[in-house]
């Protein structure tokens, strides 16, 4: 089961409900959340780049007693940087130009692209015992992670960034605002038919029945309001590229979908 976010404020919980959350502070993204002991805890801070993007500029990850910060290209294990491939304790920390992966062998992996898109996935011994952006892992995708009010879209984007905003960690010297609860997200129907030709191309045959579809054509449709029009790649890439990323990660084999024109 995998948690991930990407691209405009999306974020997908190990459940499968897809929600935006805007926030810039650092965040619990997915932790242990048994009252005795915590095996680990993933928190990420993320921040909007010199294009106005939102980033994330470094994962905090604890498990057990064993600290590792990763910055893009950088990984520091409690407190001193380390050369990759690195391993101790169980822990393997792997890195190129493209991406950070962490492979926990108390059952975690994680996945970051070191800069938007962060995966992370879990042994299912964690089911019903997780916390944090990536919801609680019992396998219930009914929004019971923030649905209080009713199904109509107004509580579920009002929810999510309550709920976003819980997830806050209140450091004594942070300066960051909390995005405001009351914003509703637009509808972005008008977007439907082209999202949705994008996501079935051919490129995307092997994809189709291994992924939720309309999960992803929600999150593009989002996406392509967001943009306003502008043709402006990270608007509309970033969706795409992880739906190809979660395709491969479920053993799909999607096809070249760049073009010289696209993406």
């Amino acid at each position: 089961y995998v948690c991930s976010t990407w691209g405009k404020n999306h974020f997908k919980t190990f459940d499968g409900d897809i929600y935006q959350f805007p926030g810039i502070c650092e965040y619990n993204f997915a932790s242990d959340c048994r009252e005795s002991y915590k095996e680990f805890s993933v928190h990420i801070q993320r921040a909007l780049n010199s294009n106005n993007h939102p980033e994330i500029q470094y994962i905090l990850i604890t498990i057990k007693d064993f600290t590792v910060l990763l910055r893009p290209k950088v990984a520091v294990v409690d407190g001193r940087v380390v050369k990759t491939p690195y391993y101790s304790s169980g822990v393997l920390i792997e890195s190129n130009d493209i991406y950070t992966k962490v492979y926990a062998k108390l059952g975690l992996i994680l996945i970051w692209n070191q800069k938007d898109a962060l995966m992370v996935e879990l042994d299912s011994k964690f089911n019903n015992h997780t916390c944090g952006l990536c919801g609680d892992y019992n396998g219930v995708p009914i929004y019971n992670e923030f649905i209080t009010g009713g199904e109509s879209s107004y509580h579920a984007s009002y929810n999510s960034i309550t709920y976003g905003n819980l997830q806050k960690i209140n450091k004594p010297n942070a300066r960051c605002e909390d995005p405001d609860e009351t914003q509703a997200l637009p509808s972005c129907n008008r977007h439907r038919d082209e999202c949705e030709r994008l996501l079935t191309s051919s490129a995307f045959a092997d994809c189709r029945f291994r992924l939720n579809l309309e999960t992803y054509i929600q999150a593009c449709m989002q996406d392509k309001c967001a943009c306003n029009g502008n043709e402006d790649s990270f608007c509309l890439c970033s969706t795409i590229s992880e739906y190809s990323r979660q395709c491969s990660h479920a053993g799909g084999r999607p096809g070249e979908w760049r073009t010289q024109h696209f993406c």
